[in-house]
């Protein structure tokens, strides 16, 4: 029994509730793959807590392997999201149409009875949480793995700011949202956050979603969903990937400072290259730093000084020299509530609704 079970479901939620989902009743799924519900049962051995891969705030994920042999990521999702079947199937609707070198790929699904189940592509290489910030990390990642996935993710999320129509925010840019395949190409994972943004919205106010770290200021303070919340997020992913430090804990630099802020200071005292993983023995200097540079410009307090996800591909693709004299603090959100640039910093940010970049923001200056 596939996913057909949508039409029982459906039909008695229908009868529940007359203005639910009469927009998604009887659309058949296309180009996605049903699986019945003990397929994924067989394929995961019955979920057992040995698959077990991942684990987020929409529910946990299980490594398993299909009847024909193909391994698979398994997302059961959990009670606790109140994942409703119009919810399920507007996010199956959205992410099985999003495809990109950088994305993971949505495979099927099952919806049958109160169980709501996503299986996508499997990689190898677990999550860049895991690879890179883990306690135990098993593999040695070099400056040119490292920089690739930085470029490779910033690709990813261009497709769906710029490319993709309608655009989505992610919501949730965070290293355990980045999985690498076997050869450690970087795909972004987890759309069970993402909300559509069409064009003519300058911004979605909505239940505060992501990680504590990751977040920009105005998403904390007001609930302001933007492209640049994921512009912000993904500055400090940058800063994890050269630092091999995790953002997600305050007790950076020897003081309770989160790692964009403790990299900040480094910053204004000349020290900035402290922050590097001592576990890279090699890398070029200057390229390291410029991408760090890059990491304050996607950070900065004010969303609308922050560059567009393509201009910051070009910021770290090419060999260009970035006009720091443009770069103002961070904000930073502190444990207090409180969202701030830096204290050295003298300009604050007032409005933190969408307009479009400053051409000057991103104004490189060639070698």
């Amino acid at each position: 029994m596939g996913c057909s079970c949508f039409g029982g479901s459906l039909v008695r939620r229908k009868k529940d509730d007359a203005h639910g989902d009469q927009d998604l009743e009887g659309q058949p799924l296309e180009n996605i793959k049903t699986f019945s519900y003990n397929e994924l049962r067989t394929a995961t051995d019955d979920f057992h807590l040995r698959n077990k891969i991942g684990r987020g705030g929409f529910g946990t994920v299980y490594k398993g392997i299909h009847k024909d042999g193909t391994q698979i990521a398994v997302k059961t999702l959990s009670a606790e999201s109140r994942q409703g079947v119009r919810e399920f199937l507007t996010e199956i609707k959205t992410i099985s149409n999003v495809k990109h070198p950088n994305l993971v790929e949505l495979i099927g699904c099952c919806a049958q009875g109160a169980n709501r189940v996503l299986v996508y592509e499997y990689l190898e290489n677990n999550s860049l949480d895991y690879t890179l910030l883990g306690p135990n990390r098993t593999v040695k990642l070099d400056w040119g793995k490292r920089s690739a996935i930085c470029t490779g993710t910033a690709r990813g999320l261009t497709f769906l700011h710029e490319e993709l129509v309608p655009h989505i925010v992610h919501r949730d840019i965070k290293a355990s949202n980045i999985l690498l395949d076997q050869n450690f190409t970087p795909k972004i994972g987890d759309f069970g956050l993402a909300k559509l943004f069409p064009d003519n919205i300058t911004h979605i106010s909505t239940k505060i979603a992501g990680t504590t770290g990751y977040l920009a200021p105005e998403y904390v303070l007001g609930g302001q969903l933007t492209l640049k919340a994921d512009v912000y997020s993904f500055g400090v992913l940058i800063l994890e990937v050269v630092s091999g430090k995790s953002s997600s804990r305050a007790n950076w630099g020897g003081m309770q400072k989160f790692l964009l802020e403790w990299a900040w200071e480094l910053y204004k005292e000349g020290k900035l290259l402290e922050l590097v993983d001592p576990e890279m023995d090699e890398f070029p200097e200057e390229e390291v730093m410029k991408y760090m540079k890059v990491a304050f410009f996607c950070t900065q307090a004010a969303a609308n000084r922050r560059p567009m996800m393509s201009q910051v591909v070009e910021m770290l693709s090419r060999d260009i020299r970035l006009n720091e004299k443009l770069l103002t603090a961070p904000g930073i959100f502190q444990d207090s509530g409180l969202a701030s640039p830096s204290k050295k910093s003298s300009e604050s940010s007032t409005s933190y609704q969408m307009s479009s970049v400053p051409i000057t923001i991103t104004q490189v200056t060639p070698r």
